[in-house]
């Protein structure tokens, strides 16, 4: 029995230690993720006439410094960092191929406007990266940053050196409403949606001149 109260004590003790040690390294409860996306109004149907031309819209690739859901914020030079709790419900290339197609076909500009993943044979193929996407904190204010590089290949070209037909590199600023993730999340928009017309706009005026350029010489 001497043995066995022995070996009971330190037992007992060494139950009180884990069970002490377990409740001291119970994690603090995390603050709930915030995600957030680009919303806007889609572009009403133009009263242009739309062209014979099927895009295809590639899913765009993303600068290393943001390719992540993670909301990237600069405080200083050569400083990235990002929110904790606060994230994209999708990476930078992710969000704006999307809406960059939704607002292309919305137009009716085009015959078609086809996702990156559609078996729908194409005439052209549109593609691009995000060279930035983040909010710019400074002492007046932050803004959101937004810069998109496009480039537009012609696949009925036989000369693969001609394929490429247009490029160009487009750059918003735009002030956010206040100094919170949901204010940068609005700027972002409205920059995304001012891109988004350009594009449009400089496509659909670039494939239009080709157009009449080849009714003439017929």
């Amino acid at each position: 029995m001497k043995n066995h109260r022995d070996l009971c004590v330190p037992f007992l003790c060494f139950c009180f230690l884990i069970g002490g040690c377990v409740n001291f390294r119970d994690p603090i409860k995390a603050e709930k993720t915030t995600f957030y996306t680009l919303e806007y109004e889609a572009p009403a149907p133009s009263h242009s006439q739309a062209l014979s031309a099927a895009l295809r819209v590639k899913r765009f690739s993303t600068a290393p410094t943001y390719d992540t859901n993670r909301i990237i914020y600069r405080e200083g030079a050569f400083r990235r960092d990002a929110y904790v709790y606060h994230k994209w419900r999708n990476n930078p290339g992710q969000l704006v191929s999307h809406f960059l197609s939704r607002d292309m076909r919305e137009t009716g500009l085009f015959e078609a406007v086809l996702y990156h993943d559609s078996r729908v044979p194409a005439s052209h193929i549109l593609e691009g990266w995000v060279d930035e996407f983040f909010e710019w904190d400074a002492k007046d204010g932050r803004e959101a940053v937004l810069s998109l590089s496009i480039v537009l290949t012609g696949l009925d070209e036989m000369d693969v050196g001609k394929r490429t037909l247009f490029q160009k590199t487009y750059h918003k600023r735009e002030p956010c409403g206040g100094e919170t993730p949901k204010a940068l999340a609005e700027a972002m928009s409205h920059a995304m949606q001012e891109v988004s017309s350009e594009i449009t706009g400089d496509i659909y005026s670039f494939l239009k001149q080709i157009s009449d350029e080849t009714s003439q010489t017929h």
